[in-house]
This record gives C-alpha cells, sequence and structure tokens, in this order.
C-alpha cells in the first residue's frame, strides 16, 4: 500500500506540491497571528513586570490601558503619596502613544524616582544631562542608534544620552517636564508608580489612598492586577481576531485538500475499480486515500513550521523590537488543527472512492 500511495503522489507532482504548500501556509498563518499577537502581549507583561513597582495609582477618569490616558493629575501627587506610611517611592510618569515607525509608548519620567523602582542597567552612556535627552533600550539600539546620536521623537530632535538593558516599562524615556511641553500639559502626570516598604501591604496602601483628601476616586491597582488585564481574555477583540485568522487558514486548507484528493479520486477511477476486482475492500481504500492526504499533510506541517522559524529569526534580525513567539503549545496546536483539516477534507473524496462499483469504474474513460 506505501508504494501504491507514494506512486499515486508522483505521478501528479504539482497538484501534490499544491496540496503541500496550502498545509504549510495554514501552518504559518496560524502560528504567525499566534507568535505576534501572543508575543506583544507577552512582552507587555515582562516589561510592566520591570519597572519594580508594586502598585500604580491614577484618577478615575483615566484609562486603565498604558498610552491612552491624558495627563490629568499634578506631579505633585507624587509627594504627598510619598508621605503615606509604607510608600517608599512615588514614580511620577507621563505615558504617551504615538506612531512614528510603529506604535509605540513614549515614557515621560522622573529620572531620580523612576530608577529608584528598580535602578536602570546602562549598557553605554548614562541618565539624561538635558531637557532633550532620550533614553532607550538595547532592543531599539539595535536599529543602528548609539549614545549621542539624535532621534526624532514626537517629532522633536533629541540626543541619546544613555542605551539600557531592555524590560523597564517602555523603550524610549525622556524628561517628563519635556513631555509635559510637548503635549501642552505642564506639570501634569499620566500615572504614579509606587514602591512599597512590603508589597504585603498593598490593602493598607489602598486604604490610605482612597483616604486621602482630593483622591477618593483614584484607580489603584497591584502589579498582579496590572498583569491580571494583559491577557488574551481581557483584551477587546484578540481572541476574536485569533479565531478569524485560525479560521480562515482552515478553511484553505480544508478547500486545497478537498478539490485535490476529489480530482485525485475521478483521476484514478479505473485503478479504483482494478483493485476492488481484486478484492480490495471499502477500508483498503479509504485507507490508501487517507494515506495519501496524511503524508501531504505532514510534508505541509513540516514545511509550515521550518518556514516560521525561519520567519522568527529573520524578524529577529530585521526588526528587533518585534515580539515574535512562536511557543511548543501553538506549534502543537497548529499541528493538530491542519492534521485533523486535511483528514477532513479527504474524508468524503475517501468514502466517494469506496462506494464504486468496480464494474462502472472499469467502464470508465
Amino acid at each position: 500500500m506505501n508504494k501504491l500511495v507514494v506512486g499515486n503522489l508522483v505521478h501528479r507532482p504539482l497538484r501534490s506540491l499544491i496540496s503541500v504548500f496550502a498545509v504549510a501556509i495554514e501552518v504559518i498563518m496560524i502560528l504567525s497571528i499566534a507568535a505576534i499577537m501572543l508575543g506583544m502581549l507577552n512582552s507587555s507583561r515582562t516589561r510592566t513586570s520591570g519597572i519594580g513597582m508594586d502598585m500604580v495609582t491614577h484618577p478615575g477618569v483615566s484609562s486603565n490601558l498604558v498610552g491612552m490616558s491624558g495627563a490629568t493629575a499634578s506631579i505633585q501627587v507624587a509627594d504627598v503619596l510619598r508621605t503615606l506610611p509604607h510608600v517608599k517611592v512615588a514614580a511620577p510618569v507621563n505615558i504617551q502613544l504615538t506612531s512614528g515607525h510603529s506604535l509605540e509608548n513614549i515614557y515621560g519620567i522622573d529620572y531620580a524616582s523612576y530608577n529608584a523602582l528598580k535602578p536602570f542597567v546602562f549598557l553605554s552612556g548614562g541618565a539624561f544631562t538635558g531637557p532633550n535627552d532620550v533614553i532607550i533600550d538595547n532592543y531599539e539600539a539595535a536599529r543602528g542608534f548609539k549614545v549621542g546620536d539624535t532621534m526624532d521623537i514626537m517629532h522633536h530632535s533629541f540626543r541619546i544620552s544613555g542605551i539600557v538593558e531592555n524590560g523597564k516599562g517602555g523603550r524610549k524615556f525622556i524628561p517628563i517636564d519635556t513631555m509635559d511641553e510637548i503635549g501642552g500639559t505642564p506639570g501634569k502626570a499620566s500615572l504614579f508608580y509606587l514602591k512599597l516598604d512590603d508589597p504585603k501591604n498593598t490593602a493598607i496602601v489602598r486604604k490610605e489612598i482612597l483616604a486621602t483628601p482630593g483622591m477618593s476616586q483614584y484607580d489603584i491597582q497591584t502589579l498582579d492586577e496590572v498583569l491580571s488585564l494583559l491577557t488574551p481574555d481581557k483584551l477587546p477583540g484578540f481572541n476574536i481576531g485569533l479565531r478569524i485568522v485560525i479560521g480562515t487558514a482552515v478553511i484553505i486548507g480544508f478547500l486545497v485538500i478537498f478539490q485535490s484528493m476529489y480530482t485525485a479520486v475521478l483521476e484514478r477511477t479505473r485503478e479504483i475499480g482494478i483493485l476492488k476486482s481484486l478484492g480490495a475492500s471499502r477500508a483498503y481504500i479509504v485507507a490508501v486515500v487517507l494515506r495519501e492526504t496524511a503524508l501531504l499533510a505532514i510534508a505541509g506541517m513540516a514545511l509550515g513550521i521550518i518556514v516560521t522559524y525561519l520567519m522568527r529569526a529573520i524578524f529577529h534580525f530585521k526588526f528587533p523590537t518585534l515580539a515574535y513567539d512562536v511557543t511548543f503549545g501553538w506549534v502543537t496546536a497548529s499541528v493538530i488543527i491542519a492534521f485533523s483539516g486535511a483528514m477532513l477534507g479527504a474524508l468524503y473524496p475517501a468514502l466517494k472512492a469506496a462506494r464504486k462499483d468496480p464494474i462502472d469504474a472499469l467502464s470508465y474513460e
């Protein structure tokens, strides 16, 4: 049977290659969308964890989405927060979402307090020396920047004063006063990161903040609460978009395999008649068609996985800031989805072949 299966596939090489490519594209689509979407999400979680804060608070009218809130709170609120028991550091931050070479959050920070949350790890250069300095992380620097270079941020020219290890919130940091000046919000911050003497005191600090005059409507979250929002289930449209792409990929693979195997069955009608006249059972005929499909699917899945990992290597080289995480779980899921779709696509042609009458099949022209 194996020789028969391989012979059938080799007899129509172009059709076999198209089927293999269809399954490969299906796998690539599934893995790529998952790698990009989940990679961005996991990157945000990692960078949020690396800030060094235990809690974050901001005016209740602001959005919980970083970069989507205006700077509505006075920077002086940080001085009030520092006087509260159990609060060691209160760092005012103004985060703005911008569209440069890509959508990104620019962090306007008070260097001393933000660095006190968790010190920057400088790879070269150092802290701000002037209002038009910027600190970037090593991923951003991989685009060809070095200390002393200038870069355009929000239509303003900044000198790179330092390059730090990635993972401390944003990828670009400028003085908060400069951010306020650019945005026309002098003396304002969008949120405040807090570091406590003991993370176990978050409940106490929350009550203290809400009991402070003028801050009863502030939104307060612990680090764990912030991270819990950075999940697929919490982001609008995330799972819907993922399911749409996966569904589209499955339909493509299903239709191509169906068309390929259906045509193959029609072309081999006489061959099927000969097999049945020699005593081949229906199960044998079905097994031949499904084995052909399985070989095509396996070849397509292998090609799709190889191309996906090749794309990851290229993206990491060309776009170092792009999070493209290919996980074993999604590789397994894509294999199961692609293989199942291919076998379902071949099921009807296989049953049609098995039901053929040997006499009619032998007389087929």
